[in-house]
């Protein structure tokens, strides 16, 4: 931890955010988020940049579904490119134009081939840059973005990839942590979603790993760095940034690691926070 803690008068040089379930609401029961970011949030990610500060989108998501959040957020407004950590640390880019400058790949063959013999009639999906994704069948509508093309798995997973989504419609969230406990899934990392929904990605690759690549480009510590996030691929960004906060809606194994917790998404969580730091005038800031 920095040896100044942060403050209203030295606030973080970095900023850190989860895109669904932090900036963007959930649809109350479906794997999807509500595209749209309420003016309060808007409002504090401006009050970030005009302090001087970064502001940097680490998702889950393909980097074709992050650039649309960046545009409503009005991110580049400042004139530079910014930086997004995309597809849980795998992919890093400068947009706009959207320009992958760092990713790391792995053979996601026996992974995804362990799941599918316990899991036969699950969904499997790979992102086809740019475009969309390659999927073994149709996912539930509004899950993922961008055009899907049926593909068979064997080449789907045929070369290295970054990310790979296996989805289960008829399991649950508690019946995929289980599994990946009980498989261990050699060589591969993995973060259970809010449903049963299995992210495989290459080992030692998460949000910490794609910010710390970042904040090594930009200089700044780790220490200084503010990082919001709510599902349990935010806990290593969580546990790395010099200050990780929760939303209120998380579960407890993403509460056990932050700092502190906010107000949930519903309640512009990410807003309430921001605001400690990078105050609306007249607010007050952290005593307000």
């Amino acid at each position: 931890m920095s040896a100044q803690p942060m403050t209203p008068e030295r606030p973080p040089r970095l900023v850190a955010l989860d895109i669904d379930g932090t900036l963007l609401r959930w649809v109350t029961g479906l794997g999807m988020s509500h595209e749209e970011v309420t003016p309060a949030v808007h409002d504090a990610v401006q009050r970030v940049l005009d302090a001087g500060a970064h502001v940097v989108l680490s998702s889950g998501r393909a980097m074709h579904n992050m650039t649309s959040v960046a545009d409503m957020l009005d991110l580049h407004g400042h004139g530079d490119q910014i930086w997004i950590v995309a597809a849980n640390g795998a992919v890093v880019l400068r947009y706009p134009p959207a320009e992958v400058v760092h990713e790391v790949t792995f053979d996601a063959a026996p992974a995804v081939a362990a799941v599918l013999a316990e899991h036969p009639n699950a969904l499997v999906a790979v992102e086809e840059r740019g475009v969309g994704y390659l999927v073994s069948a149709p996912f539930p509508d509004g899950e993922l973005g961008g055009t899907t093309t049926i593909a068979e798995v064997a080449d789907m997973v045929g070369q290295p990839v970054s990310r790979v989504i296996i989805r289960d419609p008829d399991a649950t969230a508690e019946d995929f942590v289980d599994l990946a406990s009980r498989l261990g899934l050699h060589g591969t990392d993995y973060i259970v979603g809010w449903t049963a929904w299995l992210d495989l990605a290459p080992v030692g690759v998460s949000k910490a790993s794609g910010l710390e690549y970042v904040a090594q480009q930009l200089g700044i510590d780790r220490a200084d760095v503010l990082a919001i996030g709510d599902g349990r691929n935010d806990i290593e960004m969580l546990e790395w940034a010099g200050r990780g906060v929760a939303m209120g809606q998380s579960v407890d194994e993403v509460k056990a690691v932050a700092d502190d917790v906010t107000a949930s998404v519903d309640e512009d969580g990410a807003a309430v926070e921001l605001g400690r730091w990078f105050p609306a005038p007249g607010s007050g800031g952290m005593d307000g």
